[in-house]
């Protein structure tokens, strides 16, 4: 059951002019949070693999360690990097390392409501630096916030708690069909390519005159979009076998750099380095290009002879064979983990029929993995969707938009 209520504007930065509740108050996060601080570095000697206490940073679990330093409720703040401002509520024992910030909420602050209220702040944005987001205890304790009574806070909490984990289970749901749907992608590419034996095996190095490697610039947040800018690609441009040019970041005006490393349509393009092992290695064709862009460090562009179709090249190096090979030279490669040495790169084994026959199994897989793609963007949107739905769901609910004190 829902009420009327009272409404009073706020003058909370960040709620844009959204009324709240007027027995609602306004305060600052280090009244409803003190005490906030940051984590502490992990050393060698702090580590135990088959310890018991898990140890929090800004993506949350990251492994054991066999010492504690916190225990009971907390809220865990992502310091710095690419998930600076992710929040976590975290109970039990365990260690926050120092790219996490923890936050205890007060004796009146109910820790759920804390957390969903924090997480829908985006705290990120508070950011003071760029190339290496990182946010401070001091920026984040300044902020303002709208804080509803003790009983609505449990209120609030409950309701979310609920209705979000029926949103997270459709979400997972979606994404058990999209895993499914890629392992039917897999199939199809691994079946086209299955060699016979007219087929020539040769060492990769054989079938190209080159690989190209870009470089790494001082680049901005935000894409090349504007007339005359440039970008250079991420190295999760080509993740799981295709281009996303939208994947990089914008060059500072009057950067200059070798014409040769500017990205066209129909190169082949193979991701060198990932901080998942999973996609080291990915390669995929530039099909269009929607802005210039360049080649970045971590990324190498092959250059096939006339005797290889580049499409024909980018389907080999989606395949299940190519990705056994890409794995053992990532577990081999002393002191560069989760990076594909181009040595290795060179040397990988494959299997070439003709000229013809590389175009014909080209255009056959292009033609059936475009059925499963179009699957694919369909689920991703309903799962973009969802979780739109469950961050403005939060965002109503601790702001005071909807009222939860009657739901059952």
């Amino acid at each position: 059951m829902t009420h009327l209520r009272a409404k009073s504007l706020t003058r909370i930065g960040w709620l844009q002019g959204i009324s709240i509740p007027s027995d609602w108050t306004e305060s600052k996060v280090k009244y409803v949070a003190p005490g906030m601080q940051a984590g502490e570095a992990i050393t060698a000697e702090s580590i135990e693999l088959t310890g018991t206490y898990p140890v929090y940073g800004g993506n949350g679990l990251r492994g054991y360690t066999k010492q504690k330093t916190h225990h009971g409720t907390r809220i865990l703040i992502g310091r710095q990097g690419a998930l600076c401002g992710n929040v976590h509520l975290v109970t039990g024992e365990y260690w926050a390392s120092e790219h996490a910030i923890v936050a205890r909420p007060s004796d009146t602050a109910d820790a759920r409501w804390l957390a969903y209220l924090l997480d829908i702040m985006s705290l990120g944005q508070y950011s003071q630096t760029a190339a290496q987001p990182g946010i401070g205890t001091a920026q984040i304790n300044a902020l303002s916030v709208p804080v509803p009574p003790a009983q609505e806070q449990r209120a609030i909490a409950d309701y979310l708690d609920r209705e979000t984990a029926r949103i997270d289970t459709l979400i997972e749901e979606q994404q058990r069909l999209t895993e499914l749907q890629w392992e039917r992608r897999a199939a199809v590419v691994d079946a086209a390519l299955a060699p016979l034996s007219s087929w020539t095996r040769t060492a990769l190095k054989h079938v190209l005159d080159g690989i190209d490697q870009g470089v790494s610039p001082q680049a901005e947040a935000g894409l090349a979009d504007e007339p005359g800018a440039w970008g250079v690609l991420k190295a999760g441009c080509v993740n799981r076998g295709v281009f996303r040019p939208e994947e990089h970041k914008r060059l500072p005006d009057g950067f200059l750099f070798d014409p040769a490393i500017a990205v066209g349509e129909g190169d082949v393009i193979v991701s060198r380095a990932s901080g998942s092992p999973d996609l080291v290695g990915s390669a995929a064709i530039v099909e269009h290009l929607d802005y210039r862009l360049i080649l970045s460090d971590k990324l190498f562009r092959l250059q096939p002879r006339r005797s290889t179709d580049s499409r024909f090249l980018a389907w080999s190096l989606n395949s299940g064979r190519y990705r056994v090979q890409v794995r053992r030279a990532i577990s081999g490669a002393d002191g560069l983990a989760n990076n594909l040495p181009l040595s290795k790169l060179r040397g990988f084994e494959m299997h070439f029929p003709s000229l013809e026959e590389q175009r014909r199994i080209a255009a056959y897989l292009d033609d059936q993995t475009a059925k499963i793609d179009m699957l694919i963007v369909e689920t991703e949107r309903f799962i973009a969707l969802a979780r739109e739905r469950r961050s403005a769901l939060i965002t109503a609910a601790v702001t005071g938009q909807i009222d939860v004190r009657g739901v059952a």
